[in-house]
């Protein structure tokens, strides 16, 4: 098949790069911001893992082009823009409607909220079989190719049967390992989207907030966890207490969801949820500040993990950044490992003289007064203990994740803070 993708974004390039390795023949259209990058400069590109290896590879083979002229015979596009893109969306498909009489199926995974594919079909002509399908975005930066060419879940949002069968066979390719494939309304798709969005920052936003009064309590978190777990009710998916989340479809998402309520005039959960998280983000730095007594400056502190989560080199929305920011304002020489994000945040921090960015893991730690672990990075999950215990000038770890055995650093000498613990 003949596929347009039209967008800039991550979903934009990981759409191009799966429906090209399937066997369609893709043009990715891209704004004028991207139109002679080099592909290693678009940072959608560098900082998903394996994604610029598939891009290159799809073009090489002749599947995937950029921004080629208006090409009649594509009947199938693609919509990933930004949330903020909506005009640009609205101007694509009144395009579309006069250069295609009929037979024109546009997908729209853009996180516009809900209606907005109800707005777009506005402009076709249904009895023409011109339809806009909803498809939710559920990527997960990190895994985004897996999640896209071997999803457990497709949700098509449309109650037109020529679109809903185009769509399918479109999608085909993916659909071999799939648990569930949901048929709904476009609008119920978009607030399902939110609405799982919404659940998953509740429970994130609980278990840290019952974390904390663990801390006050002296309970330790792991086990109230672990009972919570067992209550098939509540299951133990994310329920892993820590230093709090980002990135950037996560947050605006919740952010979008919250906005309808307030929007509506009902208060939402999910109003606190976001602020609390904000908070929790500079839990660490409250706790370094607290065991130094607030004697901060002139300090080295090491910091393992940059990225808002392992698998990615992103760190928009970081707790990493708040409490380096932090940090910096009081006078610390602050040392970060991070496996895949130490470029992002050379840029992020390129004029700043007290910040260093080491390669190894253990090069960060040399003499200094802590160690924060802010990204659960497989590689930090068993670390020899006797080489930070003979590298640090002060034992003293804080475990943004809970991934360290407390009882074994407390054996080596350490000494160990955990969230709840």
């Amino acid at each position: 098949m003949k596929v347009k993708v039209h967008g800039a974004n991550l979903t934009a390039w990981v759409a191009a790069a799966c429906l090209a390795r399937a066997g369609n023949d893709v043009c990715i259209e891209n704004p004028e911001a991207q139109l002679d990058k080099p592909l290693q400069d678009i940072s959608a590109l560098r900082d998903e893992p394996g994604l610029l290896d598939q891009i290159e590879l799809q073009m090489q083979q002749g599947r995937l082009k950029r921004n080629l002229t208006e090409d009649s015979e594509t009947t199938i596009h693609w919509l990933a823009l930004e949330h903020n893109e909506f005009a640009l969306a609205e101007r694509i498909v009144q395009h579309l409607a006069k250069q295609v009489a009929e037979k024109l199926l546009i997908i729209n995974q853009c996180n516009f909220g809900v209606g907005a594919t109800t707005q777009l079909q506005r402009h076709l002509n249904e009895s023409a079989k011109q339809a806009v399908v909803y498809v939710p975005n559920n990527l997960q930066e990190g895994k985004a190719l897996q999640g896209f060419s071997q999803p457990k879940r497709i949700t098509i949002g449309s109650d037109n049967n020529w679109a809903i069968t185009m769509t399918r066979s479109l999608i085909r390719p993916f659909l071999q390992n799939i648990n569930q494939l949901l048929l709904m309304t476009s609008r119920e798709a978009e607030f399902t989207k939110l609405a799982i969005t919404g659940m998953l920052a509740i429970r994130i936003g609980y278990i840290n907030e019952i974390a904390n009064l663990a801390d006050q309590m002296g309970v330790d978190i792991d086990i109230i966890r672990e009972g919570m777990g067992t209550d098939p009710r509540i299951g133990s998916h994310y329920l892993s207490p820590g230093c709090g989340f980002g990135g950037q479809n996560f947050n605006l998402n919740i952010s979008q969801f919250s906005d309808i309520f307030e929007k509506r005039g009902q208060n939402s959960l999910l109003k606190t949820v976001i602020s609390e998280n904000e908070i929790q983000k500079e839990l660490l730095f409250k706790k370094l500040w607290q065991h130094y007594q607030g004697d901060l400056a002139g300090k080295t502190v090491a910091i393992w993990g940059a990225s808002f989560k392992p698998g990615t080199a992103s760190i928009d929305n970081a707790p990493s950044v708040k409490i380096i920011d932090a940090l910096l304002a009081q006078g610390v020489n602050v040392r970060v490992h991070d496996p895949e994000a130490l470029n992002n945040l050379q840029r992020y921090y390129a004029e700043e003289p007290l910040i260093s960015f080491c390669t190894a893991p253990y090069a960060a730690i040399d003499e200094a007064d802590a160690l924060l672990l802010v990204t659960e990075w497989p590689e930090y999950w068993s670390p020899d203990y006797l080489q930070l215990l003979e590298s640090m000038r002060r034992p003293l770890i804080i475990d943004g994740r809970n991934i360290f055995d407390k009882e074994a650093l407390e054996m080596y000498g350490f000494t160990y803070i955990g969230i709840g613990r």
